[in-house]
């Protein structure tokens, strides 16, 4: 893989970032990096990689379409362009409208759909921008937290899980979960945990047994 384009897509991102913070205090560009961190991991090329460290560049900073474009040839800026419309969906959560947030919901799904015709990496960027706020979201206020976190179950989780992104669709239901049903959550982990120490012990157990077995 040629990282040249990542890495100057990095020192890009991480000049128009410079001087913001995240919620949590850390350096804006962590959550760039990240993002691009999950797709190196998903083995996306570098076109993709270079995109995720650029995704919000255009939506939150003064560099335009046109710059990236011109640094960075139309497809890396195309991505991006696809990436920073998605995150112009917004949801609305308000229990009253109910109905019409399904509708819009429903919207949103079928947006991200003509995206993935155009260039399916966008989705996978966008998914991966998600996956990490999700594992960033307790510097969140609450209000934000549930919000964000029934936008990743409604519209997320079942969008990895129709591009057969299984480990990536599992975590965003659970982190989900984490702040939607907070007592559920906890409580299966805790049974989590004491199934995986129940398989510890009987795995030594096995061992053990194995190991006088060989030896006598």
């Amino acid at each position: 893989m040629d990282l040249d384009v990542v890495q100057k897509a990095y020192a890009f991102a991480e000049a128009a970032h410079r001087g913001k913070r995240r919620r949590s205090g850390e350096p804006y560009i962590c959550h760039p990096v990240a993002v691009a961190m999950i797709l190196a991991e998903m083995q996306l090329d570098q076109e993709a990689l270079a995109a995720a460290l650029l995704h919000d560049v255009i939506e939150d900073t003064d560099v335009t379409l046109e710059q990236l474009t011109a640094e960075f040839g139309e497809r890396i800026a195309r991505l991006v362009d696809g990436v920073t419309k998605l995150s112009r969906i917004r949801w609305t959560t308000d229990e009253d409208q109910a109905i019409r947030e399904k509708e819009r919901q429903a919207e949103s799904l079928r947006k991200m759909f003509l995206a993935m015709v155009d260039d399916v990496r966008v989705v996978l960027i966008k998914l991966a921008d998600r996956l990490h706020n999700m594992r960033t979201l307790e510097h969140m206020p609450r209000p934000k937290q549930l919000r964000s976190a029934n936008e990743t179950m409604e519209i997320y989780a079942p969008l990895a899980n129709r591009l057969g992104i299984w480990q990536i669709k599992s975590e965003l239901e659970d982190l989900a979960l984490r702040y939607i049903d907070p007592q559920t959550y906890f409580s299966v982990q805790r049974a989590l945990e004491q199934r995986g120490h129940d398989r510890e012990r009987y795995l030594q157990r096995v061992i053990d047994e194995l190991g006088q077995a060989l030896a006598a």
